[in-house]
């Protein structure tokens, strides 16, 4: 037990001192970013704001854009550990985001599982938590509560670094663990940086919700902690007045049909008058800490009823918008910069894009990242945005971490070893030494692995499988992280002709994570086949057809469900075309995706017409029902 000097009160959990009494540190680990797509950016503006082209598979942001939507400002969203990456956004937005609201998971034992529509008819499947998502949750609470409280100061001290002086941070919780972040706030904030707490009651309680001998639950606190008090941005809002108030108060009108209230005044002799407030003038109450207007998302009847539309996503923690509007009208001003590091579906994103302020959204789920996507797709007029990850860079710092690097190169023999040896045993195989394109065996297979920084090659594959027929082997599985562009269909077929089963097999990312490999939980996917066609039309133009689409993964689906699937397309909920890709960002030139309310999906694309002669790569990505993409790339000559 570490020796600590205790001069104050202060709240204490196993890991917030080292062992000689000195406080842990945040880890800050600084990584670039990689652009995997922009969305609603045209390939010229793209340009425009750089100079050559990027040679690799993803565009690394630079951080140079301006701080305002006129200087070049894009929203983002990214996809990964909201710890490493508000560690790297330290670099370019210190100081720099006025209004943060987190709404991270606060209750042991949940279920966040969730409902996900399939096809055209809406057939709905219950989407488990990923294995990343449920490892996640485990981190934040492990065995007891201790570690959700080094999960939430680690993140909330980023926070701080991360705001504006002018700043505010909502931290939205329930009953269960509200009592126990307040002390953390206080330390991490500054107790006189406190303005309060809001109680959302979100509904009247009935007798579903009826669970034990305790009362029904039907509030949840949201703290409110500023940068620095008295330089925080607030501005008051009204809330309308009830019918009774209005009945109650504004009992008065002028016969011209203005209603109004007397308010009486008393002046330096004692007389007494009054004076006219008009109904159609005021403003209304000023909202107190007290909301009980607005109700949970879920509550809308409307989330029931198919083909009707609604701001429900399926996401089971998601926040109705009204809620997120209040917030950011009180804290924040149009052009301001707002972030949500637990973003789930996107709620608070949405209501930034719709109020006018810049926004960066981050979370670990897959699938959250593609509901935000779709969610933001549908907002009228919605601004540029991109989407990004730490990629290649988190994985080298994983390696790095996990298995040491030599002071003279970063993969050093033994580290390179160690990495093979770890993935072999996490995919049931046996290493196999003394090849050179061959890492392991597993039965009959033989198993090459790819590297962590590095998209697998058409000659990477090639060369093994040539090590394989060499050596009379006749199946070859291949893990890999990233993959070149269109070496699917190409690899399979010249493996078979050269005699050798060729499997494709993406690492997942719960590799990474030391819970999910301890337990096993881990699973290798196949590729997914996607076949498409390019027509050529007249004058310049090209068209997208497609043609079939199999996911190998469908053991994930319910039997009855897969019964009722009758067309292939039913497994995809998005697809999008790069009319012209340079082999760095996916730039959306065309996209069609599936909604609550239209379940139709065309199958092929508008006309585009090229405004020169030329070589183009196209570049066709399909999203499935689970949330993984599939990319296949198209060489064509315009003519």
């Amino acid at each position: 037990m570490p020796k600590i000097d205790i001069t104050r009160t202060e709240l204490v959990w196993p890991g917030k001192y080292n062992e000689d009494g000195t406080r842990t540190e945040v880890a800050k680990v600084s990584l670039p970013f990689q652009v995997i797509e922009t969305v609603n950016e045209s390939r010229a503006t793209r340009e425009a704001k750089k100079e050559g082209v990027q040679e690799g598979l993803f565009e690394v942001y630079d951080g140079k854009e301006g701080d305002t939507f006129a200087k070049g400002w894009q929203n983002k969203l990214i996809w990964g550990d909201n710890l490493l990456v508000m560690g790297s956004l330290l670099e370019k937005f210190a100081g720099k985001i006025d209004l943060i609201y987190i709404d991270p998971p606060f209750a042991t034992g949940a279920d966040f599982s969730f409902t996900a529509e399939i096809g055209d008819q809406g057939l709905e499947i219950e989407k488990q938590q990923s294995l990343i998502e449920e490892k996640a949750y485990r981190d934040m609470w492990g065995g007891d509560r201790s570690s959700w409280f080094a999960m939430m100061s680690h993140r909330l001290s980023l926070i701080r670094e991360l705001l504006s002086p002018v700043g505010t941070i909502y931290l939205h919780l329930d009953w269960y663990v509200g009592h126990h972040a307040r002390p953390v706030l206080d330390e991490i904030f500054g107790e006189d940086n406190s303005l309060g707490e809001i109680v959302w009651a979100y509904g009247s309680p009935s007798g579903g919700r009826v669970s034990g001998a305790k009362l029904v639950k039907s509030h949840d606190v949201i703290f409110i902690y500023a940068r620095e008090h008295g330089k925080h941005k607030y501005k008051v809002v009204y809330r309308p007045y009830s019918e009774k108030y209005i009945k109650d108060w504004f009992k008065f009108d002028d016969n011209d049909g203005r209603r109004y209230r007397k308010r009486w005044r008393r002046d330096e002799r004692g007389v007494s008058d009054f004076e006219k407030q008009y109904l159609d003038e005021s403003r209304g109450v000023p909202a107190s800490t007290v909301w009980s207007d607005i109700q949970q998302a879920y509550a809308d009847p409307r989330a029931y009823k198919a083909g009707v539309s609604s701001e429900i996503t399926g996401f089971p923690t998601q926040k109705p918008e009204k809620l997120l509007q209040r917030i950011l009208e009180i804290s924040s001003e149009p052009g301001d910069l707002v972030a949500d590091f637990f973003c789930g579906s996107g709620t608070t994103l949405a209501v930034a894009e719709k109020l006018g302020r810049r926004w960066i959204g981050c979370d670990l789920g897959r699938w959250a990242i593609h509901l935000t996507r779709k969610r933001l797709l549908g907002i009228e007029n919605c601004k540029a945005f991109e989407v990004l990850n730490l990629g290649k860079y988190e994985r080298q710092y994983w390696q790095g971490v996990t298995f040491g690097e030599s002071k003279d190169k970063p993969l050093a023999e033994r580290s390179l070893y160690e990495y093979l040896a770890f993935i072999l045993k996490l995919y049931g195989a046996q290493p196999v030494p003394g090849m050179a394109n061959l890492h392991g065996k597993r039965g009959k297979a033989m198993i090459h692995i790819g590297s962590v920084d590095a998209p697998v090659t058409i000659a990477e594959i090639d060369a093994a499988v040539d090590e394989c027929a060499k050596l009379k082997q006749v199946e070859l599985h291949v893990l890999g992280w990233e993959w070149e562009m269109g070496l699917y269909d190409l690899m399979v077929e010249a493996a078979k002709k050269k005699g050798v089963k060729l499997l494709l097999l993406q690492i997942p990312r719960e590799v990474m994570e030391q819970q999910a490999a301890d337990k096993g939980d881990v699973h290798f996917f196949e590729l997914a086949y996607l076949e498409a066609e390019i027509k050529k039309l007249k004058k310049l133009g090209t068209q997208v057809f497609l043609k079939d689409f199999v996911i190998p993964n469908t053991d994930l689906i319910p039997d009855e469900v897969r019964g009722k699937v009758k067309k292939w397309s039913d497994y995809i909920d998005y697809w999008a075309v790069d009319w012209d890709f340079r082999n760095d960002t996916f730039m959306q030139g065309w996209v069609a995706y599936r909604t609550r309310k239209d379940r139709k999906l065309p199958l092929a694309s508008d006309p585009h017409t090229y405004e020169q002669a030329g070589k183009y790569r196209i570049l066709v990505k399909v999203i499935d029902i689970f949330g993984n993409d599939t990319t296949q790339a198209f060489d064509e000559e315009v003519k």
